[in-house]
């Protein structure tokens, strides 16, 4: 790909103005998809500091970045100016724990998770492994505790955990979040496929408008996090609401895990995304505004103008 020299000269500056630096879709409060949301969870779980560029912000810089490390896709990560990789490729270096040595984090003691597999379960992955030629069954869980199943090879630093006669392969990443996983295999009216259960997760809770404002008038004290634009947040704001962006989620990430978070949007969707990725940090207290803050307008305040 032909890339411009102005257009180098921009990229080159962005990647040496910061240690670490992700090009990515959307920024690290509200990753806008499901790639880039895959290594923000694993930037911050290793908790070094690094900057976001929008690349959907910039159609320039979206184009131009591939020319620049001269790889396809996004999102991309650059460490000390040196392209590191793409989600795939950050996601093993997590795991066999070479990206927290290029961070120079040192990467903490996790040992090998403990997992449970039915019958039902165990016969059906025996069955996609023996079409597959023998490989093992990878177990993946992301930093929001999402699990996947997926036919791979063992890679450097992988546990492999035997479950009732299951080889699965388990990278340090996901171990950490992988204790007391339960595997089933399950026919019901709605098809057939596995369930995963995963004790780790912290469940976002949903807050309705008229039991926030309760517990405001109680005394309590919510930090509203709006994560809107600016542009919508001048069309309409709840009172004492901050802005979610990369500061004020440096500053979010700094409180007790046990705070009281309230995520709010303009209908509840955006706010849930990003209410289950500080509940994926450990924060244990946290609530996504249901209906957002249309439903505020209409059952609690409406003098909060409606768009």
């Amino acid at each position: 790909m032909e890339l411009h020299e102005d257009t180098r000269k921009r990229i080159s500056q962005i990647v040496e103005s910061s240690r670490v630096v992700l090009f990515m879709k959307g920024d690290r409060t509200q990753p806008r998809c499901g790639f880039s949301a895959a290594v923000v969870g694993v930037l911050d779980e290793i908790g070094v500091e690094y900057e976001t560029v929008d690349v959907l912000a910039d159609q320039e810089i979206r184009e131009g970045v591939k020319g620049f490390s001269n790889w396809p896709t996004l999102p991309q990560l650059y460490v000390g100016g040196t392209f590191v990789g793409g989600s795939d490729i950050v996601r093993q270096l997590h795991g066999s724990g070479e990206l927290n040595e290029m961070l120079g984090v040192p990467v903490v003691p996790v040992s090998a998770p403990g997992i449970s597999i039915t019958d039902a379960a165990r016969d059906e992955l025996a069955r996609a492994v023996a079409s597959a030629g023998g490989e093992a069954v990878r177990l993946v869980v992301d930093a929001r505790f999402q699990v996947g199943l997926e036919l791979d090879t063992p890679r450097p630093g992988d546990f492999e955990v035997q479950a009732n006669g299951v080889k699965l392969l388990v990278d340090r990443g996901s171990a950490r979040r992988a204790d007391g996983i339960a595997i089933d295999f399950r026919t019901s009216p709605m098809g057939r496929g596995f369930v995963i259960d995963n004790p780790n997760r912290i469940q976002v809770r949903s807050i309705t408008p008229a039991e926030l404002k309760e517990r405001m008038d109680r005394g309590d004290t919510p930090r509203i996090l709006d994560v809107r634009g600016a542009d919508e947040r001048a069309i309409a704001r709840i009172e004492g609401s901050r802005l979610l962006d990369a500061a004020e989620a440096r500053e979010v990430e700094g409180l007790p895990k046990d705070a009281f978070l309230v995520f709010v949007c303009h209908t509840g969707v955006r706010s849930q995304d990003a209410a289950e990725r500080f509940a994926s940090r450990g924060f244990r207290n946290t609530y996504n505004l249901t209906g957002g803050i249309d439903a505020w307008s209409r059952e609690v305040d409406p003098s909060v103008p409606r768009y």
